[in-house]
């Protein structure tokens, strides 16, 4: 599965649309995992957002965003990098990467219905979790595992593998050639221009609804 495939699974698989079946008992770690799922299918659901594409989309990024731990994610991506960079840089980089997911699934989340999700386990070890979960699509089974860590009492999603790729290992590999190869002023330029292109792009396909 190439990255744009993975990007279209973000958002817990985008389990968002899906009938979720549990297979294994239940802890408030996963629990609170669907619950953040249930406050996405009320906003997908309401009727009067469907009239206003660009409010509901912004609901789903506020819902959204407030189960994704973005700061580890950039550590994480960054690796080496991370510590060679300024709070400004580090803060500015952050708010790119978030706006990089948003927008690479903005338009997915929305179409993505009738599939089914099940959630078949959870490993847990210290501050650190693991939530295993299988999407049952038409054409196969997707394997999917959310990886979170524990901060404030609250476990986020630092991290998600979809059939075997990392969304972390991922990008670590893309930006680490950038930042080799050219800079991390260049990898920042293109990240900026990668935003830009899908707001675009988003925008555009929001004015067809």
């Amino acid at each position: 599965m190439n990255r744009t495939n993975v990007l279209a699974y973000v958002v817990f698989a985008v389990s968002v649309f899906f009938v979720s079946k549990q297979v294994f008992a239940e802890s408030h770690i996963t629990a609170d995992l669907k619950g953040t799922i249930d406050q996405v299918l009320v906003i997908v659901s309401d009727k009067e957002l469907t009239k206003n594409p660009n409010l509901r989309r912004e609901k789903l990024r506020q819902v959204i965003g407030l189960r994704f731990n973005y700061k580890q994610m950039v550590i994480r991506t960054l690796a080496k990098n991370y510590k060679d960079r300024s709070q400004e840089e580090r803060e500015e980089f952050t708010e790119l990467f978030k706006k990089l997911l948003e927008n690479s699934y903005a338009s997915k989340i929305e179409n993505f219905r009738d599939q089914t999700i099940n959630y078949t386990g959870e490993l847990v070890k210290g501050k650190y979790a693991m939530v295993k979960t299988q999407i049952l699509r038409k054409d196969g089974v997707v394997d999917v595992n959310y990886k979170l860590l524990k901060e404030d009492g609250q476990w986020l999603i630092y991290d998600f593998v979809i059939e075997g790729v990392s969304m972390v290992r991922n990008y670590r590999s893309q930006f680490s050639k950038i930042i080799g190869t050219e800079s991390y002023s260049a990898l920042t330029a293109k990240l900026k221009k990668k935003v830009e292109d899908l707001e675009a792009s988003n925008k555009a396909e929001v004015e067809k609804l």
